[in-house]
């Protein structure tokens, strides 16, 4: 399939900006700037879960699987909506996520998520 390297390649590289953001999303307690009503045990078990289907997303992308795609697909939806989500709490007054690092995370995964969606759409059709 033409471009399922370059697919792939943009798949590990955006799975680490978006993971390095959940990171900091711990240090700022992310839950409780969106009202959530958990803690660190419940924030952790639930990445645990997003980490171990993300990476076997991407063992299904590697495989050509149909459900690859659409992995694929969640990862970069997931980075195209994280950025005007915290621009709208930072807007409203937080200080959560106000770091320039905050900003290039954000930042580089909404444009590597752009190319990630544009990208995954081609070699989804060209698989037939």
């Amino acid at each position: 399939m033409k471009y399922l390297g370059l697919l792939s390649n943009l798949y590990v590289f955006n799975f680490g900006l978006l993971f390095t953001h959940q990171i900091e999303g711990a240090y700022w307690r992310e839950w409780e700037m969106f009202g959530i009503p958990v803690g660190i045990t419940e924030y952790l078990i639930l990445h645990f879960i997003l980490l171990v289907g993300a990476l076997y997303g991407y063992r299904l992308l590697l495989n050509r699987s149909r459900v690859g795609f659409v992995f694929s697909f969640l990862l970069a939806f997931t980075g195209i909506v994280a950025f005007p989500i915290h621009a709208f709490y930072v807007l409203g007054g937080h200080e959560e996520f106000t770091l320039a690092i905050s900003w290039i995370l954000l930042g580089t995964a909404l444009a590597v998520s752009i190319i990630q969606a544009f990208l995954t759409y081609r070699v989804w059709q060209s698989s037939g």
